[in-house]
This record gives C-alpha cells, sequence and structure tokens, in this order.
C-alpha cells in the first residue's frame, strides 16, 4: 500500500525545541526545533519515505473552538517568541522534503489533519499515517486505512497505534475518545467535562451504553453517575463539541496526487548548511554524523547512516 503522511508540524516542532537546547545558527537566530526537525525527517525519509506527504499547522487567530468556549486551551502560556520564529520557518524545511503545507484561520492542525484523514479514506491502496505527540487524533484511527504514530520520548522513540493498540490501552474504541474526554474533561485543553465523574465511571458507562448520547437517553438515573451527567447535560455536549475534530475544514486539495512526495536534495542541503549544521549535511550525504560539533545540536545515539533517498 502506498503511504499518505499527516504530520502535526506544531507538536513536533514544540516537541523537539523543548527535547534539544538552544542552539544557534551562523546568523544567530535559534535554530534547536528546526535541528530536531530536520533530524525527524532525515530519519523518516530514509527508514519509511511515504509516497504523499503534508505538514499541518496552526495559526496565531481564534478558532471556532475559542468561540464556543472562551476557556478554550486558556491556560497555556503564550508561545516563545524564539519558538514562533522556528515554526514559521519550518516550512521552508517542509517544502525542502517534499511535503506540502497547510493552516487556515480558524482551525487547527488536528482538524486539518482529520480533513484530509477523512477525505482520503477509501481510497484504493492507500495507508494513512498521522505523525504527532497529539492524542487528540487518536479518533480518526481506522483500522486499515488511517493509523497514528505517536511520539513517546524525545524526537525518535514512536508507538503506532491502530485500533487494536488503543483499545489495549484506553479500554475503549477510538470513535469512543470522544464521549471519554466529554465527561472527565482534558485538563490540557482546559476542557471540563463532567464535574464528579472519573475514568472509571466514565469507562463503566460507555462499556455498556457506548456513547455520550445513549447515556443521556437511556442510562437509568439510579446508575452511579448518570443522574450527574443528566443533570450536567450542557457541560458534556460542549465538552463533546470541543474534542470532537472538524473533518471538513476548507483544506484546498482535490486528490491525494497532490501531495505526491518529490524531494529536492539540494534544497534540504542548501538549509542545513544555512542552519550552520555540519552534522546534519553528512547524514543526508550518508554518513554517520559522527564529530560534528557541538553547536550543531548532533543527536547521539543514531549510528551509522545509509543514504537519505
Amino acid at each position: 500500500m502506498k503511504q499518505l503522511l499527516l504530520i502535526d508540524a506544531n507538536s513536533i516542532i514544540h516537541r523537539s525545541f523543548h527535547a534539544l537546547p538552544p542552539f544557534t545558527g551562523p546568523d544567530g537566530r535559534p535554530t534547536g526545533a528546526l535541528y530536531g526537525l530536520s533530524a525527524i525527517l532525515l530519519k523518516l525519509w530514509r527508514e519509511d519515505r511515504p509516497d504523499y506527504a503534508a505538514a499541518l499547522f496552526d495559526r496565531p487567530e481564534p478558532t471556532f473552538r475559542d468561540k464556543k468556549y472562551a476557556g478554550y486551551k486558556a491556560q497555556r502560556p503564550p508561545t516563545a517568541d524564539e519558538l514562533v520564529a522556528q515554526i514559521i520557518e519550518a516550512k521552508t524545511l517542509f517544502r525542502a522534503f517534499g511535503a506540502a503545507t497547510f493552516e487556515k484561520a480558524g482551525y487547527e492542525a488536528d482538524d486539518l489533519i482529520a480533513t484530509l484523514a477523512e477525505r482520503f479514506r477509501g481510497e484504493p491502496n492507500l495507508r494513512t499515517v498521522i505523525l504527532t505527540g497529539d492524542r487528540d487524533t487518536f479518533q480518526m484511527v481506522d483500522d486499515g486505512s488511517v493509523v497514528v504514530r505517536m511520539f513517546n520520548k524525545g524526537v525518535s522513540d514512536t508507538t503506532e497505534f491502530d485500533e487494536a493498540a488503543i483499545i489495549a490501552k484506553y479500554g475503549l474504541k477510538p470513535e469512543q475518545l470522544i464521549d471519554y474526554k466529554a465527561l472527565v474533561g482534558d485538563a490540557s485543553d482546559n476542557i471540563k467535562g463532567v464535574s464528579g465523574i472519573g475514568p472509571k465511571t466514565a469507562l463503566d458507562l460507555l462499556g455498556e451504553f457506548g456513547t455520550l448520547e445513549r447515556i443521556l437517553a437511556d442510562a437509568p438515573e439510579d446508575r452511579k453517575g448518570v443522574a450527574r451527567i443528566k443533570a450536567c447535560r450542557s457541560d458534556a455536549e460542549l465538552s463533546k463539541d470541543l474534542v470532537t475534530l472538524e473533518r471538513h475544514a476548507p483544506v484546498e486539495v482535490g486528490s491525494v496526487e497532490a501531495l505526491a512526495v518529490c524531494e529536492n536534495r539540494e534544497a534540504i542541503a542548501e538549509y542545513f548548511r544555512s542552519l550552520g549544521s555540519a552534522t546534519l549535511l553528512k547524514r543526508l550525504e550518508g554518513g554517520s554524523g559522527e564529530g560534528g560539533n557541538k553547536k550543531d545540536g548532533k543527536v547521539s545515539g543514531e549510528g551509522e547512516q545509509k543514504g537519505l533517498f
């Protein structure tokens, strides 16, 4: 099967920014996140080069979720200026690797990922892989069509989640994770769920009734937690609305062929030179990258590399 790789750009760039020291390029600009992203893309393109790829970005404007709930992600601190600059610059790097880039005011990267995953679901001989550090996209998993590759630690260790892996880890089907968060909330996004409903109660009810709507319609009020959920119906429904990814965002891609990967090796090399990274250049050329200076931000332990393409 051919592979469509959908990259949660902001998630991965943030991860690289916090995982690596604050490296700087020859011109003094911060490059740590760009170095980490470069190392990830080199590894991906060498080990499992996608046939199609897109990198999806968040925008700084308020989203449709902010309009529904002013407290959405309100607890998060502003993004550091040195990280913002690297997020903007990363688009050039993605394009050098042949990955299209998309962003849309009013939508999050996850919504754009969900839209493309939904649009090409069922495409003959196509498997979609979502690369992210955010579990919100687990709701899109569909065996045989869509899987999520999640970072574990650092920027090199990942685990692939299909439907069986999600059920084994959470005791729920991918689509039920929306209902689970509607009940227990999601502190990382400041989504409150239903006060007083914990994971065990939510799992028990969803195991029997399947969805929030079925709980509200069919669960007896003497069942633990049900009366509370019904009394806080509006909170539960709002929370579910907030955690549900938009699968029909206005992303202008007519066919998967528009996302065909056509990397530019010289553009990649030139970009690595602009970062001042001899290590990345050696990896691109097929060397181990050993012996690069510390300013390069060399990631240790990768060993001998065998060529990019």
